[in-house]
């Protein structure tokens, strides 16, 4: 994390440490609670303008450190990916180019000699942002999703994208692993796919995925965009599984006390596979 980088919290909190402070002694200093404090350290709590001056003051900190901090908080996630990715390129291309610039300055080191060491092939493919670059580089941040609404794990329902365009939303949550720039992600409601599924799981699927059979789906149904979180199989006129252009798909529950559904294959207009669950273990 570079220094424009860090919470407000992290900067408070290092610097009440290093001027040996206790949470009580600087709560006393600026005109608020210890637990108060505590959250904002944590980064629970945005302090008002007022309180976020008092803080810089009593810590003696840089004039507007504490209101830059919380300006990259609040700034949408998208925009913090878009300009740490562009500190990576730069921080890349410096190394690449102090590389290149050693090969003319030491004797017997040439760019022959650079490429058969792989480092000069790994930055490029790092600045390129190929398969191997974005494993290297993107791999410490998970990929922020837009959670964008409920996914019944039921009957098929009206849904809503609340009108955001792709990639935006209120709400966002973080996702290891996944390098669809159009994932989303969804709250499963009802219990149609227990016990693999619970109400309140957070599923994230990826539209970039082609749906196979057994895969579990976000299905978006035409003319009315409902949608149900099902499994999927692909049925031909004569029931058995097929490919997937074939006449019908099946939405199965998991939970046998719901039936299958069978719907023509050009009533289902959206198939996203399930990629992975955040689920809160303490329910």
């Amino acid at each position: 994390m570079t220094a424009s980088e860090r919470t407000l919290g992290d900067i408070v909190r290092d610097r009440r440490r290093a001027l040996e402070l206790t949470l009580q002694g600087l709560a006393e200093r600026v005109g608020c609670t210890k637990g108060y404090l505590s959250t904002i350290e944590n980064g629970r709590a945005l302090p008002a303008p007022e309180l976020r001056e008092a803080i810089g003051e009593a810590l003696s900190l840089e004039a507007g450190a504490l209101a830059r901090a919380a300006a990259w908080q609040t700034t949408p996630p998208g925009v913090r990916h878009e300009v740490a990715r562009l500190r990576r390129q730069q921080a890349i291309g410096r190394e690449l180019a102090e590389l290149i610039a050693s090969a003319g300055e030491r004797p017997g080191r040439s760019l022959d000699d650079l490429h058969r060491t792989g480092r000069l092939r790994e930055l490029v493919d790092r600045l390129a942002g190929d398969d191997r670059g974005a494993s290297v580089v993107e791999v410490a941040l998970p990929v922020e999703v837009p959670l964008i609404n409920s996914v019944q794990a039921g009957y098929p329902t009206e849904f809503t994208d609340l009108g955001y365009p792709a990639r935006v939303a209120d709400e966002y949550v973080r996702s290891p692993d996944i390098h669809d720039p159009d994932a989303f992600a969804a709250r499963v409601v009802g219990d149609s796919m227990a016990p693999e599924y619970v109400e309140g799981d957070i599923v994230v699927f990826s539209p970039a995925r082609d749906a196979r059979p057994g895969d579990d789906c976000f299905a978006r149904l035409g003319p009315d965009d409902e949608t149900t979180f099902k499994r999927v199989y692909f049925e031909g006129q004569d029931g058995v599984d097929e490919a997937v252009d074939d006449a019908r798909i099946r939405l199965q529950p998991l939970n046998s006390a719901y039936p299958p559904q069978v719907f023509p294959r050009e009533r289902v207009v959206g198939l996203y596979p399930a990629v992975s669950v955040i689920r809160d273990l303490r329910r």
